[in-house]
Protein backbone atom coordinates (compact mmCIF):
# COMPACT_ATOMS: atom_id res chain seq x y z
CA UNK A 1 0.00 0.00 0.00
CA UNK A 2 1.18 3.47 -0.83
CA UNK A 3 -0.45 6.74 0.20
CA UNK A 4 -0.22 9.85 -1.96
CA UNK A 5 -2.07 13.17 -2.03
CA UNK A 6 -4.99 13.40 -4.47
CA UNK A 7 -3.19 16.19 -6.31
CA UNK A 8 -0.21 13.91 -6.94
CA UNK A 9 -2.42 11.11 -8.31
CA UNK A 10 -4.07 13.58 -10.68
CA UNK A 11 -0.68 14.94 -11.77
CA UNK A 12 0.61 11.42 -12.48
CA UNK A 13 -2.44 9.68 -13.96
CA UNK A 14 -4.90 12.45 -14.87
CA UNK A 15 -8.22 13.64 -13.53
CA UNK A 16 -10.34 11.14 -15.49
CA UNK A 17 -8.32 8.18 -14.19
CA UNK A 18 -8.53 9.42 -10.59
CA UNK A 19 -12.29 9.94 -10.86
CA UNK A 20 -12.90 6.47 -12.29
CA UNK A 21 -10.58 4.80 -9.76
CA UNK A 22 -12.37 6.47 -6.85
CA UNK A 23 -15.91 6.09 -8.23
CA UNK A 24 -16.66 9.80 -8.48
CA UNK A 25 -17.12 12.29 -11.30
CA UNK A 26 -14.23 14.28 -12.76
CA UNK A 27 -16.04 17.41 -11.55
CA UNK A 28 -15.85 16.11 -7.96
CA UNK A 29 -12.09 15.66 -8.30
CA UNK A 30 -11.76 19.17 -9.74
CA UNK A 31 -13.83 20.73 -6.94
CA UNK A 32 -11.89 18.89 -4.23
CA UNK A 33 -8.59 20.14 -5.64
CA UNK A 34 -9.89 23.69 -6.11
CA UNK A 35 -11.14 23.73 -2.51
CA UNK A 36 -7.70 22.52 -1.36
CA UNK A 37 -9.21 19.62 0.57
CA UNK A 38 -6.71 17.39 2.39
CA UNK A 39 -7.41 14.09 0.60
CA UNK A 40 -5.01 11.14 0.66
CA UNK A 41 -5.32 8.27 -1.80
CA UNK A 42 -4.23 4.76 -0.86
CA UNK A 43 -3.01 2.63 -3.75
CA UNK A 44 -3.69 -0.97 -2.71
CA UNK A 45 -1.60 -3.93 -3.88
CA UNK A 46 -4.56 -5.34 -5.83
CA UNK A 47 -4.72 -2.18 -7.96
CA UNK A 48 -7.70 -0.59 -6.22
CA UNK A 49 -7.72 2.91 -4.77
CA UNK A 50 -9.28 4.37 -1.62
CA UNK A 51 -9.48 8.02 -0.63
CA UNK A 52 -9.66 9.54 2.85
CA UNK A 53 -10.03 13.16 3.88
CA UNK A 54 -8.36 14.56 6.98
CA UNK A 55 -10.52 17.23 8.61
CA UNK A 56 -10.29 19.03 11.91
CA UNK A 57 -12.75 18.16 14.66
CA UNK A 58 -14.88 19.92 15.50
CA UNK A 59 -15.33 21.50 12.12
CA UNK A 60 -14.12 25.07 11.95
CA UNK A 61 -17.20 26.85 10.67
CA UNK A 62 -17.97 30.52 10.82
CA UNK A 63 -21.04 31.34 12.88
CA UNK A 64 -24.04 32.51 10.91
CA UNK A 65 -25.18 36.05 11.55
CA UNK A 66 -28.75 36.33 12.70
CA UNK A 67 -31.10 38.79 11.09
CA UNK A 68 -31.78 41.40 13.75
Amino acid sequence: MKQIPLTELVAMKGQAFAAKALGVSPAAISKAIAAERNISVTCNQDGTFEAHELKSFPAQTTPKKSAA
